[in-house]
């Protein structure tokens, strides 16, 4: 089991480089393709595919590369009874790490681009076809990890995953930030991927519904787990020792 803090260093790590990637690549579209809200989005949602692809690859050994309160409380939820996910006792230091990282990788792509290091952003996120989008993007996001865990397919999460987050980028109207920590760290930049902090609550807490609806769904197609179900892109206590 990797020790609890080179896993929450992980977390806080993979979390500020996966924010910084959501919020530069979105200063960079709006740079290269002024005006052009579409072709924008789809430089942003590139980049954060191949991105967040990476990042699962790099973390996912150390961490489990979770990167969302979301996932880490469906990962301690579903394995709370028969042990190998995540312990309750790192609940609460995981989404801590993460929500600092968000934060933090907001910041960095900040500076990056010349930008004041904290800027709140004042884009207005409030609809309620939003709030939708966001339910609908999380219960699809959670489903997918972990029907991938329970079938003992978890080691191509990293591509499923990326992939999922780009297509939900056009599916939802929200453009899926499906991801508390995320959705905070985005209130920190008033950019292309910003979200203004008093629009955060409401979305937090539908992802938090899709959460709920995502483990009843798991729960109803894949009552079991895998007997050999492998956990590599989930499970923050893979099989390697270390000191």
């Amino acid at each position: 089991m990797q020790a609890l803090p080179r896993r929450l260093f992980a977390e806080f790590l993979g979390t500020a480089l996966l924010v910084a990637v959501v919020v530069g690549s979105g200063v960079m579209a709006q740079t290269l393709s002024p005006g052009d809200v579409g072709l924008q989005l789809l430089e942003n949602s590139t980049a954060t595919v191949l991105g967040l692809t990476v990042l699962i690859l790099i973390f996912g050994p150390v961490s489990g590369a979770h990167f969302n309160p979301v996932v880490s409380i469906a990962d301690w939820w579903l394995h709370k009874s028969g042990g190998g996910g995540l312990a309750a006792r790192d609940l609460g230091p995981y989404i801590a790490a993460q929500i600092g990282g968000a934060i933090a990788g907001a910041i960095l792509a900040n500076l990056t681009f010349g930008l004041p290091a904290v800027t709140m952003s004042a884009k207005d996120r409030d609809d309620s076809h939003l709030w939708l989008g966001e339910t609908l993007a999380t219960a699809g996001l959670v489903l997918l990890i972990f029907s991938l865990v329970r079938t003992g397919r978890a080691a191509i999460a990293a591509p499923a995953v990326g992939a999922y987050i780009g297509a939900a980028y056009w599916f939802t109207s929200s453009t899926s930030f499906a991801n508390p920590a995320v959705t905070i760290g985005r209130a920190f930049t008033d950019t292309f991927a910003g979200i203004n902090p008093s629009s955060v609550p409401a979305f937090a807490g539908f992802q938090i519904l899709g959460l709920l609806i995502g483990l009843a769904a798991v729960v109803a197609l894949y009552p079991q787990a895998a007997p050999a179900a492998g956990h590599e892109a989930i499970d923050p206590a893979p099989a390697q020792e270390t000191s």
